[in-house]
């Protein structure tokens, strides 16, 4: 009997070893499976016991791994995002992409973001055109604009637009719409004044001053499509009732005119 113990002893105490032998081998792989960055973690490198995430909200805040935030608003009709230090809320078209992301484009066609899969979240600017790893900080409110603003509220803006280009581009800059503002058309050419004149403040920040010269007003019209023209020095900005923001172009459209 006393050997019996012993030959139970030491198989049980082999079985042990073979446990924490086990124990450490799992460890070990997972330790190599961990995330070394955060751009690992939010890309979705992670292992199939880690594969489910946690849906984003609606309408939130994310944080680049460079500091930048902006809020991303998927429950908008189109999707939009705004980042803190800018006026500008940017119209996104949402496009396929491989491994079942989708990347979302701006309306040059230039990629912004691209969210993963799993759920991760890359953005790009020009600091970064091979996009920097973003992470999910809450929350956040809509940045959908109103539906309609009034007549006061319409001129607040465009005399603040006006403001800012004259501003950057150190000398008087008149604004001016071709047609008569309509409840409809009224966010519309408000926003088109915004983003006319943070692309002149875009412009002033890059030192070109060159491009700036060229332009004398800013006439807001009316038209089937949002577009923009340099002409007799005049930067003529049209937007398009009828497509919500996407109804006009965004700052940097503005800026490739003006430097052509």
């Amino acid at each position: 009997m006393k050997f019996c113990k012993a030959e139970l002893g030491a198989k049980g105490g082999k079985a042990a070893l073979s446990i924490l032998a086990l124990m450490l081998m799992a460890g070990s792989a997972g330790a190599q499976q961990l995330p070394h960055s955060l751009r690992d973690a939010l890309l979705g490198h992670r292992g199939a016991g880690e594969a489910r995430r946690v849906a984003a909200p609606p309408v939130a805040r994310y944080v680049s791994e460079a500091g930048g935030t902006f809020v991303f608003d998927k429950a908008a009709p189109q999707p939009l995002i705004k980042f803190d230090n800018s006026t500008e809320v940017w119209v996104l078209s949402p496009q396929p992409a491989s491994r079942g992301d989708v990347i979302y484009r701006n309306d040059l066609g230039e990629p912004v973001l691209r969210v993963t899969k799993l759920g991760g979240v890359i953005l790009f600017t020009d600091d970064a055109p091979m996009g920097a790893a973003v992470a999910l900080s809450g929350r956040a409110s809509s940045i959908q604009p109103p539906a309609v603003l009034s007549v006061a509220a319409l001129f607040q803006r465009l005399v603040i637009a006006a403001n800012r280009a004259s501003r950057a581009a150190q000398r008087q800059i008149e604004f001016a719409t071709l047609e008569d503002a309509r409840p409809e058309t009224s966010v519309l050419i408000a926003d088109s004044a915004i983003v006319t004149a943070e692309a002149f403040e875009q412009a002033a920040r890059r030192g070109d001053r060159s491009i700036l010269s060229k332009v004398g007003r800013v006439l807001l019209t009316e038209g089937r499509k949002p577009s923009a023209q340099v002409k007799d020095g005049s930067l003529i900005v049209t937007y398009a009732p009828g497509q919500g923001l996407a109804g006009r172009p965004s700052s940097k459209r503005i800026i490739k005119v003006m430097d052509r």
